[in-house]
């Protein structure tokens, strides 16, 4: 098939490269244009820009789809159908009725529409998410369902490593549904909507006076980015990963209780396994604590 692909950072990566794979034609990439980024603030292209570049296929990076003249480029380009994974900019009704456009989204819909399926997903404590692949409509995904799959979130899960599998899921699914769209029925979401939200920096503040199951989601779902974090001394110390333990005690909540260091949370107690100090690198707790020490007594907020 002739496609567009519209889609920016890592997680669109996969499906771009398998529909180039299963050999259907990308006429044209869209993405986020290339944004000032670094010390040096030098721009830097998207994921999906640099993997277009390296397949010599044209790119293009409106700042908008609403005006006449963007859209009528994308109609001109006479595709098949648009593919769309986190693209990053709202389709207006004039480009979705230009050829047929397939989302992939992070999530099995109607639950966790929006922005960040993932993290949500992960700090709501769910037991399984998914990958939809959907017809789009003006709705914030809500156009109807055409095939989607599920994997189970596993304790041990974090968004960086869901954000892999579903990832690869999503390619693995448009290159299914594109094979097989003659034969698919799309169905309309059933259920309940839930909206994930863009995720706010001040939500990876760890509290602790949550529980170990809330706790354990938070620090999860926020690694690697932006990162779960506590303050010790008017410092922030970032989380990213942890072990935790289920126990009754009488610590105060964030009391320091040995050298590991074991921190007292509502209904147990959390170590800290990977760590990163405001401004360094993140690295495992025991070589971390060569050049720092957390005093046995102390608190953390």
């Amino acid at each position: 098939m002739k496609l567009i692909f519209m889609g920016t950072p890592d997680f669109s990566v996969p499906a771009l490269e398998a529909l180039i794979n299963d050999g259907h034609e990308i006429l044209a990439v869209y993405t986020q244009p290339p944004r000032l980024a670094g010390r040096g603030q030098k721009e830097r292209k998207s994921p999906v820009h640099l993997t277009a570049e390296k397949y010599n296929i044209e790119v293009r990076t409106p700042k908008t789809l609403r005006n006449e003249a963007e859209q009528k480029i994308f109609a001109d380009t006479n595709a098949d159908m648009a593919v769309v994974v986190a693209y990053g900019l709202i389709l207006p009704k004039a480009v979705l009725d230009s050829c047929p456009c397939i989302n992939i989204h992070a999530s099995i819909l109607p639950r966790w529409r929006g922005a960040a399926p993932i993290q949500r997903a992960i700090l709501a404590g769910d037991s399984e998410t998914g990958v939809t692949i959907m017809q789009m409509d003006e709705g914030l995904d809500t156009g109807d369902m055409l095939i989607w799959d599920k994997v189970k979130i596993t304790n041990d899960m974090t968004a960086g490593t869901l954000h892999d599998v579903l990832s690869v899921m999503g390619a693995d699914l448009i290159v299914k549904y594109i094979k097989q769209k003659d034969k698919i029925v799309a169905v309309k979401q059933e259920g309940e909507a839930t909206y994930a939200e863009k995720i706010n920096k001040n939500e990876a503040s760890l509290n602790c006076n949550e529980t170990v199951a809330n706790f354990s989601a938070r620090v999860r779902a926020f690694c690697p980015f932006p990162g779960a974090f506590f303050t010790y001394k008017n410092e922030k110390f970032k989380v990213l990963e942890a072990s935790f333990k289920e126990a009754s005690h009488n610590y105060e909540f964030g009391k320091i209780i040995d050298d590991k260091p074991t921190i007292a949370i509502k209904d147990g107690f959390f170590t800290p396994a990977v760590i990163q100090r405001q401004g360094k690198k993140a690295m495992p707790i025991n070589d971390f604590l060569r050049g720092f020490k957390f005093i046995v007594g102390d608190a953390v907020t």
